[in-house]
Order: structure tokens, then sequence, then C-alpha cells
């Protein structure tokens, strides 16, 4: 067992703890408290990723040994899949919190922040370590619940307003999920993923088996805000602060969405085509009519918003073609490379994503509007935050050399080589949407008109600020090398192994 395996939950627990004690009697000092927090988290996250060379580790809560082969104890497993996630969550915390410095300075009651982002880390982290399902939902309550708060952080009309939309459709969900863990547990009477698949390989009844795996799909898709449960998160994510946008587009509904719904349905239950299809088809529609619902934006943030719908989408439809070949038992290799496809468009999105709500902040912060119509001409003030506006922009849409360009090509060719025309089709007009999407972005922001039609003075942002976009932007086009075969092999493919494997996820955990 790997004892750095817990820090990464407990570490970000303590954080929020010691914010809210020490914020009370030392005034400017949560901010720090946060930023090691998540500078020590992210440490581990990285030497996990290396060190462990993709290989999982599973740490066992109180040393709760199996029994006969069946997980009695809590169980943390590290692998592939999770070390990538756990790196993403990190890293965009990390930066985040950065680039609050000088954001959230506006803001009272800082410490407050400061606390609901490292319990906000502390739930994800947990979600994606989890090898049970009940922790994976007691995890999922911890993030929301922050999230809910911080998305109200401004306690302004909108941003009420969106939270309250975001609290019911995000209950609904968790009732959901709750339910069907409920059902799982009266039918195999265990709760450890690994053993579940185990019960449920000896023989199920088949009505029982899909309403749980419909039940989980809606519940963990309202979390990832894939069509048609995507209601909640164009208010959410455009009247949260900018940071806690990065947060919610780049990281959290990968982390309690995405990544539950493929772990679940690749390492837990069978792989059957009907669902497969139901997969594929959610992440066609996902892709195409988020596209179509940015374009037409002239808020910043809500344009965004739209745009983690379909790229999101990219990574469901990916997975789902993956798991269609899995499930006809035909073109392992082309699965596999659709898989990856799309475990690697998640890592992207994360980056550019993440940039881009820094970028739409950074411009609200100097600007003091998010409407399109009222920009223009920020590109000479703001250098720093266009040009990595720019950077991004491109990574979205899909031009080389940025990062994601590469991960689209992979989804397109394994379409093409799975004999999926019309998705490979969609998957590039949709590319080209997103395109025109973000040269309108750009064009009307910085490039279109005089900076003084704002009616103020605009500068560049703080040093602090600048660092974090500065650094994504990097980020974007280091994330390229993905794209080589042995850096690709080294960090990508023990996530697709774990997960077309499910041997291989089970055995350390049952023993068997």
């Amino acid at each position: 067992m790997n004892p750095l395996i817990p820090l990464l939950v407990a570490i970000p627990l303590a954080g929020a703890f010691l914010t809210m004690i020490i914020g009370r009697f030392i005034t400017g000092i949560p901010r720090y408290i946060a930023l090691a927090t998540l500078l020590l988290t992210a440490f581990i996250s990285f030497w996990l990723l290396v060190a462990g060379g993709g290989d999982q580790s599973v740490y066992i809560m109180g040393g709760w040994e199996p029994v006969n082969g069946i997980p009695i104890g809590i169980h943390l497993v590290h692998d592939g899949f999770s070390a990538l996630v756990l790196c993403i969550i990190s890293l965009i915390g990390l930066l985040s919190v950065l680039y609050s410095i000088s954001y959230i300075a506006r803001y009272t009651s800082g410490n407050y922040f400061y606390a609901l982002f490292c319990l906000m880390i502390a739930g994800m982290n947990g979600v994606v370590l989890s090898g049970d399902i009940f922790n994976i939902f007691v995890f999922l309550e911890i993030s929301a619940i922050s999230s809910y708060a911080l998305v109200a952080f401004g306690v302004e009309k909108n941003e009420l307003e969106a939270t309250l939309k975001y609290q019911v459709l995000g209950a609904v969900a968790s009732f959901m999920v709750l339910f069907a863990i409920g059902f799982i547990y009266w039918s195999t009477k265990t709760l450890n993923i690994a053993d579940i698949r185990a019960v449920f390989s000896e023989g199920h009844d088949r009505s029982y088996y899909l309403l749980i795996q419909i039940l989980l799909l809606t519940g963990f898709g309202l979390k990832a805000a894939i069509i048609p449960f995507h209601a909640w998160l164009p208010d959410a994510h455009s009247s949260a602060p900018s940071p806690i946008s990065a947060m919610l587009s780049g990281v959290l509904i990968k982390a309690v969405g995405i990544y539950v719904i493929i772990r679940l349905f690749f390492n837990m239950f069978e792989i059957t085509g009907a669902m497969a299809v139901m997969i594929t088809t959610l992440g066609a529609l996902s892709m195409a009519v988020g596209v179509f619902l940015a374009i037409g934006q002239w808020d910043i943030k809500r344009l965004l918003a739209y745009h983690s719908i379909s790229q999101m989408g990219y990574v469901v439809m990916s997975a789902g073609i993956g798991m269609t070949l899995l499930a006809r038992g035909v073109r392992p290799e082309v699965a596999a490379l659709a898989i990856t496809g799309g475990i690697f468009h998640l890592v992207n999105h994360a980056a550019f994503k993440g940039l881009l709500f820094l970028n739409a902040g950074a411009i609200e912060y100097s600007a003091g509007t998010r409407d399109l119509h009222e920009m223009g001409g920020l590109a000479r003030p703001m250098p720093v935050t266009s040009a990595t506006s720019l950077a991004a922009s491109f990574s979205i849409s899909g031009i080389p050399p940025f990062n994601g360009f590469f991960s689209k090509l992979i989804i397109i060719v394994a379409a093409v080589m799975a004999r999926f025309y019309l998705l490979a089709a969609l998957a590039a007009v949709v590319s080209i949407i997103t395109l025109a999407s973000f040269m309108k972005f750009q064009r009307y922001a910085f490039y279109n008109g005089e900076p003084g039609r704002i009616g103020k003075e605009i500068k560049e942002v703080p040093l602090p600020m600048l660092m974090s976009m500065v650094t994504l932007a990097v980020i974007c086009l280091l994330l390229s090398l993905l794209a080589l075969p042995a850096i690709r092999d080294a960090v990508l493919t023990p996530a697709t192994d774990i997960l077309i494997d499910q041997m291989k996820y089970s055995s350390q955990i049952t023993g068997m």
C-alpha cells in the first residue's frame, strides 16, 4: 500500500480546516495556505504518476484486507486513469488558486472562498480515488456542496439564481445516484466496484441491470452536463467567479461526471452493445448541440460554458465508440485508439478551457464587462491576455500545433477506422464551427474597434493572474507531445489498458 494515496484527500481537508481557523486571526493568510495545499497536492499527484508508471496501487483504509476475496474495507485505488485525472485536478486547482490571489481581492470573506476551494479539491480527489460506489457518492456531495456555495460567492441576483438551479438539478442527480446505489446493494450485498462486477458477472436480471445503468448514467450525466442534462451549466459557469468557472469546466464536470461514467461502465458493468450505442449517441448529441448553442452567444462566459458541453461530447462519443467495438468483440486495437483519443481530449480540455475561463475573468476584471458587443481593441492594452486567449482558441478549435488538434485527430481517425463515418464527419464539422465561434470571440474582444468604447481605462491584469494564464498557454503546447508514441505509451496507454482489461482493475482489489 502506498501511504501517499490518502494524503490526496487528507491534505485538502486539512487545508480547508486550517484556512478557517488561522484565517480568523491572521488576515490574508488563507490564500497562502490554499496555495501551499494545492502545491503539495500537485507534487504528490505528479510524483505518483511518474513513480507509479501506470501500475495499479491500492490503499485499504484501516488495513481491512479482503476475506476470501471479498473486500470488506474502504479501498482507495490509484491506477493509470485515476492518476491522469488527479494531475488535472491538482494542476488546474493550483493555477486557479494562484489566479485568485488578485481576482478574489475584490470580494469579502476570502477565507470562506479558499476553505470551500480546498473542500472541493478534497471531494474531487476522493471521487477519483474511491474504489467503492458509496464513497464516490460521499465525496461527490462534498465537492458538489462546495461548488454550490462557490457559484453563489458574489451573492448577486444572477449568481443566486444560477446556484439555485444548480442545486436543484444537482439534488436530482444525487437522488438518482443514491437510488441506484441502493438497488446495487440490494442485489449484490456489496458496494466495492470490483466486487460488484464479480457478483454481476455470475448472473443478473437484465431489466434490473438496465434500470441501474440508466439511473447512474442519468445521475452522473447531470453532473457532467451532457445533452440533455445540461440545463444548469450555462448559468452556473457564467455566474461563478472566473477561477471557479475554470474549475467547474476544466475539472469538476470531468471528475464527478465523465470520469465516473467511464470508470463504472468499463470497470463495474459488463460492456453491452445497447448501452454503448446510448453513450455514443449522447456524446454525439452533446458535441453537435453544444456548439450550435455556443455560436450565438455574446456573453463570453456563456459561450465558453456551451463549448464545455460540446467538447465533453467528443470525450463521451469517443469512449462510446470504444465500448461499441469491445461489445461486438471486434477491432480491439481501434477500440483502444478511440478510448485513448477520448482520454487525451479529456486532459487537453482541462488546459484550454481552464485557460479560456481565466482569460474571460481577466477581461471582466479590467474591462468590467462580459458582453462582446461592448468590447473591442483589447489586444493593445492587454497583450498577454490576448496572446494566451489566442493560443487557447487555436487549441479548442483543433489548430496545429496546439494540443486540441492531436486529440481530435485521434478521435476522428478512430471513428473512421471503426467505420463510424458519420460520427467522424460530425466531429470535423463541429471543430470547424468551433473555430468560427472563437474567431468571433477574438475579433469582437481584441481586434474590433477601440478599447475607449468601454468608457474606462483598460490595463493588463496583475502578475498572479498573468502567471496562471501564461503557464496554461505553455501547457497547451506541451500537451501536444502526448501524441508522440513513446510519451503516449507512458502516459495515456496505462489509462486505456485499465479500462479495456476489467480483470486488471479487479484482481488486485479482490486478491483473485
